[in-house]
Parts: structure tokens; C-alpha cells; sequence
């Protein structure tokens, strides 16, 4: 009987495609993986208190404008809790270049040009799917 967190070690070949995917992702898709690799990125704790105390104070603003029964209360201090809670959950900025914190891929003389003339990643991944339901194991 199979655990639900048994892990599986990958192949050399499999590893192989992993890292050049990794690389191929890096260099030609540079600003979503700084959009999204937040990684290295720590929360300003400062921030996320300040946004919670100011969500808060929304709540009581909107509590206050039911108890009053003024709408125009209560649409303000939904928008004092809206944004609170944007504050609270908004990245960290980070300082300094975003490409500065990106992992340099070591280039080897056998892999593909960052920008190839014909295709993508997604066609190259196509392309080595194909071959490899073909039986041909050759990367």
C-alpha cells in the first residue's frame, strides 16, 4: 500500500530536463520570475501590524455606521478595511534591482540560444514529449 507522501527520486534524464527548463525559464521569461519569485523576500512585519490595526479600525468604523445607521460611515470604513487588509497582504518591495537576485544559470556550449528562431519552450517541450512517447530516449 503506497503512502500518500512517498516520494519518488527523479532520473538523471528527468533532472536534466528540469534544470534546462529551469534555465530556459530565466532567461527568457526574466520579468515573471521576478514577479513571482519572491523567494528570498521576508515580510516587514511593521507593515502587515499596520494593515491589520487599519482593517480593524475599518471594522469598528463600519460597526459605528450601522449602530448610527449612516451609510456614508459604513462605505468609509469598508474602505478603511479594504485597504488594511491590502496593506497587510501586499509583497515587500524589494531593494535594489530585481534581476539582481535571480540565480545566474550556468550556460553550457550544448544548450539552445535564449531566444530561438523557431518556437518556444512550450514547442521544445512538445517536441521532446513527442519524441519521448516515440520511443526515442535522447535529449
Amino acid at each position: 500500500m503506497l503512502e500518500g507522501n512517498t516520494k519518488m527520486p527523479l532520473s538523471e534524464q528527468e533532472q536534466r530536463l528540469l534544470e534546462e527548463m529551469e534555465r530556459s525559464l530565466y532567461n527568457n521569461d526574466s520579468d515573471f520570475v521576478a514577479t513571482v519569485g519572491t523567494r528570498g523576500a521576508r515580510p516587514n512585519y511593521t507593515l502587515v501590524v499596520v494593515g491589520v490595526l487599519g482593517a480593524l479600525v475599518g471594522i469598528a468604523v463600519i460597526v459605528a455606521g450601522v449602530i448610527f445607521r449612516q451609510p456614508l460611515i459604513g462605505v468609509a470604513g469598508f474602505v478603511v478595511m479594504l485597504a488594511g487588509v491590502l496593506f497587510a497582504i501586499a509583497p515587500p518591495k524589494r531593494k535594489g534591482s530585481s534581476t539582481a537576485s535571480m540565480p545566474s544559470a550556468p550556460r553550457s556550449s550544448t544548450s539552445r540560444p535564449a531566444h530561438p528562431a523557431k518556437g518556444g519552450l512550450m514547442d521544445r517541450l512538445n517536441d521532446r514529449w513527442d519524441r519521448r512517447q516515440d520511443g526515442d530516449e535522447r535529449s
